[in-house]
C-alpha cells in the first residue's frame, strides 16, 4: 500500500482541502515564473482579439499545479470551465457528448489526457483543429457520417507523461507548458500563504524546515502542513521549529524529504543487495510494495535527488545514497547491519 502522505492520488477530503487553498488568479499563483509569464501573454492576447485562447497542454509531475492553472485559465478568460479526465473518456461517444454540450468560448479541462482511448483521441484531432466532429449513424453498408459543428472552445490538457501522447494530438496544442519542481523559497511562500488561510501562524524558520522536506511539490507541502496542524491541535504544541520537527518525525518524513517507503527502498538496495544492481520486481518484493508504486511514486524522487541510479542491470545506490543510509543508520532509523558500506 502506498503512503497516503505522498501518494499522487487524492481522496475526496484531500481534494476539498487542496481546493480551499488553491489560488484563483495568476497573480496569486506562486512559483513557475516562466509558465506564468507565458500564460499571461497568451491569455491577454486572446482577450485583446476577443477570441478563445489556443489549446494548452500542461505537462509535469503530479502535484505541481496543473489543475490549479487550468482553473485559473477559466477565471482569467472569464469563461466557464468543464472538468473531465482521460480515464473517464474511453469511447468516442463519451467525448462527443462532452464536446457537443460546450458553449462558445468554454474551457474544457481534461486531466491525465494521455489515458484517453485511441478512438476518442482521433475524434479530438478534428475537434481541436476545425471545431467539428463526425458522428457515425447506422451500421454496415447503411452507415453514414454526419458532421456536427462545435462551438469554439479552449482545450486544456494535463498530463504527467507527455511522451505517451501521440504526436498528432500533441502537435495540435498551441502552447505546451512544462512545469518544474519548486525551489525551497517558492515552497516557503506557498506554505506561508496556506498557513495564513488556515490561521496557523507558523514561524518562518519552521516553514523553511517544512518546505525543505516537501520534495519540491506544493501538494506535498500542503499535506505536510495539514499533518503539522493536526499534531499542533492534538498536542497543544508550539508552532515553532521544534514543534514542526516533532510532527514530521512522527510521520516518518526525514530532513531530506524521504518517507518510510523511500527509506525502505534505499536501505533494501544498500543492505540486502550490496548497493545493487537489483531488478525492479525483486526490489518490490523485498520491500513489500507494488512495482508500479516504486517506479512511479518512489523512484523518480530518489533518482532526482541522486540517491539511486537506474542501469541496464537494475537499480543501484549511488555514493550519495550510501552516505544517506549511513547517516540514517547512525540516527537509529535504519538497519544497523550496514557495516562496511
Amino acid at each position: 500500500m502506498t503512503d497516503p502522505l505522498i501518494d499522487p492520488g487524492a481522496t475526496p477530503d484531500e481534494l476539498a482541502f487542496e481546493g480551499a487553498l488553491r489560488p484563483t488568479t495568476l497573480q496569486e499563483f506562486i512559483g513557475q515564473p516562466r509558465v506564468k509569464g507565458q500564460l499571461e501573454v497568451l491569455l491577454h492576447a486572446a482577450r485583446l482579439q476577443d477570441r478563445a485562447p489556443d489549446h494548452i497542454l500542461l505537462a509535469g509531475p503530479p502535484g505541481l499545479g496543473k489543475t490549479t492553472l487550468a482553473t485559473i485559465i477559466g477565471v482569467e478568460t472569464g469563461r466557464p470551465i468543464r472538468h473531465s479526465s482521460g480515464p473517464a473518456i474511453q469511447h468516442a461517444g463519451d467525448l462527443a457528448a462532452v464536446l457537443s454540450a460546450l458553449v462558445p468560448g468554454e474551457v474544457l479541462f481534461i486531466d491525465e489526457i494521455h489515458r484517453m482511448s485511441r478512438a476518442a483521441e482521433e475524434m479530438l484531432y478534428l475537434a481541436m483543429e476545425d471545431f467539428r466532429i463526425d458522428i457515425m449513424v447506422g451500421k454496415g453498408a447503411g452507415a453514414a457520417s454526419i458532421p456536427l459543428e462545435l462551438a469554439p472552445f479552449t482545450l486544456v490538457g494535463a498530463t504527467t507523461r507527455s511522451g505517451m501522447l501521440p504526436a498528432p494530438l500533441r502537435d495540435r496544442f498551441g502552447f505546451t507548458a512544462h512545469l518544474e519542481f519548486y525551489e525551497t523559497d517558492d515552497l516557503e511562500r506557498v506554505l506561508a500563504r496556506s498557513s495564513r488561510l488556515m490561521d496557523l501562524g507558523i514561524e518562518p524558520a519552521a516553514l523553511a524546515e517544512l518546505a525543505g522536506r516537501s520534495r519540491g511539490t506544493p501538494r506535498i507541502a500542503n499535506r505536510l502542513l495539514r499533518r503539522v496542524r493536526d499534531w499542533l491541535l492534538v498536542h497543544a504544541g508550539s508552532s515553532d521549529l521544534d514543534g514542526v520537527r516533532a510532527a514530521l518525525d512522527l510521520y516518518d518524513v526525514d530532513a531530506a524529504g524521504l518517507d518510510r517507503i523511500d527509506r525502505a527502498v534505499l536501505h533494501a538496495i544498500a543492505h540486502r543487495f550490496g548497493g545493487g544492481p537489483v531488478g525492479l520486481s525483486t526490489l518490490a518484493a523485498a520491500v513489500g510494495e507494488e512495482a508500479d508504486t516504486i517506479e512511479s511514486v518512489v523512484e523518480p524522487f530518489l533518482v532526482r535527488e541522486g540517491l539511486i541510479g537506474r542501469t541496464p542491470r537494475g537499480r543501484i545506490a549511488t555514493p550519495t545514497g550510501m552516505r544517506h543510509v549511513r547517516a540514517d543508520t547512525a540516527s537509529g532509523n535504519g538497519d544497523a547491519t550496514l557495516d562496511g558500506v
